[in-house]
């Protein structure tokens, strides 16, 4: 009897864990932001806001880990934030970022490409994922922070 219910108990909790590791792998339905490498605080002179222009390096993958497209080989990526020149998942994702930090987005369809999709490369209601590196903040108002920062550190 006891060996029966200890059995069972093993076989509910290994069910549930299963289950449990299944939700995980199932694509989000909100916008989920991960910081992959921090910049400490004393570093972080400036933070992306709308209206900066940010140069980035990203990796973009569909949810089940295919690439379509990376600026690694090719260079910077550069666009004015708030804008409307990116998806709204980079619009929402890239805001308050330190020069030198880099995230993990996980997109979900209604902030990336919707049903539409984007060429060939990614279908329409396609989960994306982007492992993004800010670069540089350009503009006239990092370029103001960043003036104000050196006289700061003289």
């Amino acid at each position: 009897m006891k060996r029966s219910m200890l059995l069972s108990t093993l076989t509910l909790g290994l069910v549930g864990l299963a289950g449990s590791a299944l939700a995980a792998k199932e694509p989000p339905t909100t916008l989920q932001i991960g910081v992959t490498q921090r910049v400490p605080d004393a570093e972080c002179k400036i933070k992306s806001q709308n209206g900066d222009k940010l140069s980035m390096h990203y990796t973009g993958k569909l949810w089940d880990g295919k690439q379509f497209d990376s600026s690694v080989g090719r260079g910077p990526f550069d666009f004015v934030i708030g804008s409307g020149q990116v998806i709204k998942g980079w619009e929402q994702g890239l805001l308050d970022m330190c020069i030198g930090e880099k995230r993990k987005l996980k997109i979900p369809p209604h902030l990336g490409y919707g049903d539409r999709g984007a060429g060939g490369a990614i279908p329409g209601g396609a989960t994306l994922v982007f492992d993004v590196e800010l670069l540089d903040i350009l503009g006239p108002r990092a370029a103001a922070l960043k003036e104000s920062h050196s006289k700061d550190e003289l």
